[in-house]
């Protein structure tokens, strides 16, 4: 029903609108008792779904991707169409507009999206005002970087607010230094730069009672050597795990002309055109740590196969958010049932 009926009316509006547009279908579905009903078709439980890493339980390796539910307002709902675990965020310290409109794009041919969203959200308040409503239904990650105005030498410290803020209200943190869509880039992916980040982040763990696991989200366009530091610099730091991968800014084997390409611009390309991609960085980094810390694999999955295939490159856990616009909630199910049947 989603891709015969729903997807191509939501479809003939202008993507960002209909986000939002959604979100509100999705809330009205729930006040009036729909909720129930979705469990029903789309949760799935079994043994060989569930996985331990970091000290946390996942009912299942499927989780949303952030850039979904940037300010918590709809991870209570979307826990019914049987998500094991949701990334809220990008959160930064105050609440920001983003890059200017038109900054979402759909790419219908190559099922993918282009966005320059920059990091809009309401803020760090709203998040957590949303927070204090978590139902406990699922775990919760927060992925945190630094508002588009924040000077390089005060890049820390925005880390920090958040980390600190978030830390009694998520379940692990994600340290987003790889956006294409926001100023500095280039300071954010420097190694040294990163050391210092992460230990400042891991320094502030340490005071609280209870630490909270921490990852780091990377590119899909990083080099084999690029790759190489990245190992490097999880294991000397000692990093709880790696998301693989954040948007590309490459735009190799797209059907789109380069007319079109222009007309559209700047932005992070996500969705079937960076499938192999982000599968050749989950390989690279699985091999060469030797399974060393947990991975949790995202880009491209829009089918079962394409989840065993990021499983099968090395990925622990899963994300998806363009396959979840494309193929409708039912791709959750459809997953868990695969990788029920792979370890039968």
């Amino acid at each position: 029903m989603y891709k015969t009926l729903l997807r191509p009316l939501l479809f003939s509006f202008d993507p960002e609108k209909v986000h939002y547009f959604t979100f509100s279908l999705i809330k009205l579905a729930h006040l009036i008792g729909l909720g129930g009903l979705f469990r029903s078709l789309y949760q799935i439980k079994h043994p060989a779904l569930e996985r331990e890493l970091f000290g946390l339980k996942f009912l299942n390796p499927v989780g949303l991707a952030a850039g979904f539910d940037k300010n918590a307002v709809l991870y209570n709902e979307l826990a019914n169409f049987g998500f094991g675990f949701i990334e809220i965020g990008t959160t930064t310290p105050l609440g920001q507009e983003g890059n200017p409109k038109k900054r979402l794009f759909r790419l219908k041919d190559d099922k993918g999206i282009i966005n320059r969203m920059g990091f809009n959200n309401k803020g760090l308040d709203k998040a957590i005002t949303e927070l204090k409503k978590n139902k406990g239904k699922l775990i919760i990650g927060g992925n945190i970087g630094k508002n588009t105005q924040t000077l390089p030498e005060h890049y820390t410290q925005d880390y920090l607010t958040c980390f600190n803020a978030l830390h009694p209200y998520v379940d692990y943190f994600v340290l987003n230094v790889s956006c294409p869509n926001v100023g500095s880039h280039a300071k954010l992916n420097d190694k040294a730069y990163l050391e210092e980040l992460i230990g400042a982040v891991q320094q502030a763990n340490n005071k609280f009672a209870a630490k909270k696991p921490i990852l780091l989200k990377i590119a899909p366009d990083l080099n084999t050597t690029q790759l190489d530091e990245i190992v490097t610099l999880v294991l000397q730091t000692k990093l709880d795990g790696v998301i693989a991968s954040n948007t590309s800014t490459n735009r190799e084997g797209l059907s789109l002309s380069q007319e079109e390409l222009q007309q559209i611009g700047n932005g992070g390309l996500s969705g079937q055109p960076i499938k192999d991609r982000s599968t050749a960085v989950i390989k690279h980094l699985s091999s060469q740590s030797n399974k060393a810390f947990p991975i949790i694999g995202v880009g491209g999955i829009h089918s079962p196969e394409d989840a065993l295939e990021k499983i099968n490159a090395g990925a622990d856990l899963l994300q998806i958010y363009t396959g979840f616009i494309y193929e409708g909630p039912r791709l959750i199910k459809n997953i868990n049932k695969a990788i029920i049947s792979q370890t039968a």
